[in-house]
């Protein structure tokens, strides 16, 4: 499988258009226009039923201590761990393409809503479901896709894997509300090929 964007090339920075944040040198982050990227794909394998897709940044900082402090700095020796932050399940096995602002189009205050989703496919949580979940006026359940925003502090500049899955069943085996482990457990056993591509982003001033 093959797998490119129009809205950014891989290994290159996404443009703020597809980010959940941006810089605002007056409180370091503002709310952005939050679109999902263009995603193509092609040289799908023989048996494909579904495809999933999933969209998750390796490297958000394993403790809060000095997430967006003043006077800090998130240090890059920081061990790093998963934020998901698109999980979409069922696409049919004709689709091969999903448009730029198809599926998010906006910040959605207390999360849009799922899993229901275009083309019969269903969506599950992101990971600002928790993110925000002590955030009286943004908490609720972030279904679909919400970009970039990592802290305005990092000393690293973040990574998005997006990653196109073809799988050998029309409907993936997850229920209700579901977030990305769950997606990537019930995918084990029926993935017949994949491919990823990779964007980068930040919010720190001095790495922008």
């Amino acid at each position: 499988m093959k797998l490119h964007s129009a809205s950014f090339a891989d290994g290159a920075a996404i443009d703020t258009a597809f980010a959940f944040g941006k810089i605002d040198p007056k409180s370091h982050v503002g709310l952005s226009a939050n679109r999902n990227p263009q995603l193509a794909w092609s040289d799908v394998p023989q048996g494909t039923r579904s495809f999933a897709v999933i969209c998750h940044d390796p490297d958000v900082p394993s403790a809060p201590d000095d997430v967006n402090q003043e006077g800090r700095e998130v240090p890059e020796s920081l061990p790093r761990v998963d934020f998901f932050h698109w999980v979409l399940v069922d696409l049919p096995a004709d689709c091969r393409e999903i448009a730029a602002g198809e599926y998010s189009h906006d910040v959605t205050a207390k999360g849009k809503s799922g899993p229901a989703a275009p083309h019969g496919a269903r969506q599950g949580i992101n990971d600002y479901t928790g993110w925000f979940a002590q955030d009286h006026d943004m908490a609720g359940d972030y279904y679909g896709y919400d970009g970039p925003c990592p802290p305005w502090n990092d000393s690293i500049v973040h990574r998005y894997v997006f990653t196109v899955f073809a799988l050998d069943v029309a409907e993936l085996g997850v229920k209700g509300r579901f977030a990305g482990a769950d997606a990537r457990k019930a995918m084990q056993g029926h993935v017949l090929a994949q491919a990823s591509i990779t964007g980068t982003y930040t919010l720190n001033p001095r790495l922008a």
